[in-house]
């Protein structure tokens, strides 16, 4: 058994010239590999293609980088009305599975999988229960193609109009409650605890037996704003009140989250979302973690 967590990164502040075409998937590889990590987390708007050869240039691409490609971003929206567009979702979902299954190494690769958007004509048990329904649906196929679905305590896909269905904690343990698989988990984000308004260590320890895969981030109240004004985002789906910044310096007290990882012996996938500043700040989070890793998962 591997002695702690594995660190990826994934380039929050790159995400719109990666998605539109600014920069090229292999450039963003290139950086990355001078960040001292040991994977890279991708967002679908990332690739242009997904046949078998654009795919295998960015495997290799990351392999000449000494990388790995353990997790996939995906954001299915599962909370429409309409039951053609959830399974049009859900088809999206299949392909991305497809990617991972193809670009994963075999001992872990996962697809993020979230509820949706908390559309205001959508009725609690209406959008648990599309939740459910669609990611019952996808795991037969993700475990054919031996690859994870993980569900993170989110809070807004870029795209999206409003936040996620499942912002505070007691949905989201409603559904994930509902799913009994050993091909679904969770991928816990310490900071969207925080942007719900809630306390990330009560949620870990609530979510802690299932964790598959972490991101972690660290955020900051800006000047001339107190963590009161966190709550506003309940309505409108942003904390004007919270920033980026590099990871152990904000309000996650990652040395008890580690204490927690430990305890329940995890040794999977934390994927850094950094670099909103700059990827210096990235390399810095990157190295805070490493550091953190050899503290709580001694040799």
């Amino acid at each position: 058994m591997r002695n702690g967590p594995r660190i990826s990164v994934f380039p929050k502040g790159l995400m719109e010239e990666l998605s539109d075409g600014r920069m090229s998937i292999f450039e963003w590889i290139e950086q990355a590999g001078m960040l001292g990590a040991e994977g890279l987390e991708l967002y679908p708007a990332f690739l242009k293609e997904t046949n078998q050869h654009y795919l295998q240039k960015i495997k290799e691409a990351a392999e000449r980088e000494g990388l790995l490609i353990p997790m996939m971003c995906s954001s299915p929206d599962f909370t429409h009305r309409d039951h053609a567009f959830r399974e049009n979702e859900i088809h999206k979902m299949k392909e991305m599975i497809d990617v991972m299954a193809f670009l994963g190494p075999s001992d872990f690769r996962s697809c993020r999988v979230l509820s949706g958007q908390r559309r205001p004509d959508v009725l609690l048990e209406e959008g648990i229960e599309w939740t459910v329904q669609a990611i019952r649906q996808l795991i037969p196929y993700a475990e054919e193609k031996q690859v994870y679905l993980v569900m993170e305590n989110h809070y807004k896909d870029g795209p999206w109009i409003y936040p996620e269905f499942a912002q505070k904690s007691s949905v989201y343990l409603e559904i994930i409650d509902r799913i009994s698989s050993p091909w679904f988990g969770c991928n816990y984000d310490p900071s969207n605890a925080i942007f719900a308004g809630e306390d990330p260590l009560d949620l870990l320890e609530k979510v802690k037996e299932r964790i598959k895969s972490m991101h972690a981030s660290d955020r900051f109240v800006k000047p001339g704003y107190s963590l009161d004004d966190i709550n506003e985002y309940s309505q409108t789906g942003y904390a004007e009140a919270l920033a980026h910044g590099v990871i152990g310096k904000g309000l996650n007290d990652y040395d008890a989250i580690f204490q927690t990882l430990h305890s329940v012996q995890f040794t999977g996938w934390i994927s850094i979302e950094d670099g909103v500043n700059g990827l210096h700040e990235l390399k810095e989070s990157v190295d805070f973690l490493k550091e953190k890793i050899k503290q709580v998962y001694p040799a």
